[in-house]
């Protein structure tokens, strides 16, 4: 099989990112401004920043198909980027966010004559218990998913494969574990925790991941929508993304929290341990009706102490895809965001 070779020049399209004012969204309307895309977003919270970088900013809800029509309106791709993540929640609203939503956007797609759909989708609609050691797309799903942001990114994601045709050509992408500046969930999970003396390692550390830089994470959304145009082999398919560098997943951890001035986690609990409070603290939440959500789940637990990295040889071999951001680059950026007078 051919590998796939972008275009040197780029013609210049317009583009619907929705969640652009979110962590990964407005990586993906950066990159597509800089290289001279006319971007809209399409965003349930008010980013002022976006409309005076020329972006044309729509404020609405996935699960209105009324906003999510004129948000695609006149657009040549499509990047849907949002969706209800998270760990804990009921699961109607993930599935109205992430399910209906993208029936919603695959709707006004096919009404409006976009022809092209990059939907981000996680590695997590593989994951069950198993730990998984460079696996690649032909790994199936599993045949339950242990929580709802997981469930319902597997049914989107399979919607949005099936829709796949000669006028909408699809494709969905798992980037796993996004981290970089400007992250407002993982980074700053793991810096509250470590500051508050709660964090604690779940197993016995040697578990292995790969994560995915924020700017390559972002590069691959416009790579993939790219090979759409271009390579019949990439369309209708899922594709892994990381930095394909697997590391300890506690090593990387306390590299992160050193980029803040955190000292490394010292503590830990054994996954059976974990599993058992994660089950506790979900029955307790669940009864009680508490507010927030539980510091462990049984699903985090498992997340935490197995093995999880993905080959992504189909994503270099189809869409160009190749990590331009090593983990020790990407670190040296994190600390200049979190601490810039230290970094200067």
């Amino acid at each position: 099989m051919t590998t796939y070779a972008p275009a040197t020049s780029h013609r210049p399209v317009t583009a619907l990112v929705t969640g652009g004012g979110g962590f990964v969204g407005r990586a993906v309307v950066d990159q597509l401004l800089a290289r001279g895309d006319r971007v809209r977003s399409l965003a349930r919270g008010v980013y002022p920043e976006l409309a005076e970088s020329g972006v044309d900013v729509l404020r609405g809800d996935l699960t209105d198909p009324d906003a999510v029509e004129q948000a695609c309106t006149g657009c040549d791709v499509v990047f849907h980027v949002a969706a209800k993540a998270g760990i804990w929640g009921h699961y109607t609203e993930y599935y109205e966010a992430n399910v209906r939503g993208t029936g919603h956007i695959l709707a006004a797609c096919a009404a409006h004559g976009v022809g092209r759909l990059v939907y981000t989708s996680s590695p997590s609609v593989v994951f069950g218990r198993q730990s998984m050691a460079g696996v690649d797309e032909s790994i199936p799903y599993p045949r339950r998913h242990r929580s709802h942001y997981a469930a319902t990114k597997a049914l989107a994601e399979q919607a949005v494969l099936a829709a796949n045709s000669a006028t909408l050509r699809t494709v969905a992408l798992r980037p796993h574990l996004i981290w970089g500046p400007r992250d407002n969930h993982i980074v700053p999970r793991l810096l509250a925790q470590a500051r508050a003396g709660t964090l604690r390692r779940v197993g016995d550390g040697s578990n292995r991941v790969d994560t995915t830089y924020i700017d390559d994470a972002a590069r691959a959304h416009l790579l993939a929508a790219d090979a759409l145009e271009t390579n019949a082999g990439a369309a209708g398919r899922p594709f892994f993304i990381s930095q394909g560098e697997p590391i300890p997943l506690w090593e990387l951890i306390d590299r992160i929290l050193a980029t803040a001035g955190c000292e490394p986690v010292t503590r830990a609990v054994p996954r059976p341990v974990a599993w058992m409070v994660g089950g506790v603290l979900e029955a307790a939440y669940t009864l009680f009706r508490l507010e927030g959500e539980p510091r462990m789940t049984r699903f985090v637990a498992d997340e935490l102490a197995t093995t999880h990295w993905f080959d992504i040889t189909a994503a270099r071999r189809e869409l160009g895809y190749k990590p331009a951001i090593s983990i020790a680059e990407g670190l040296r950026r994190l600390e200049a965001w979190l601490r810039p007078s230290v970094s200067s």
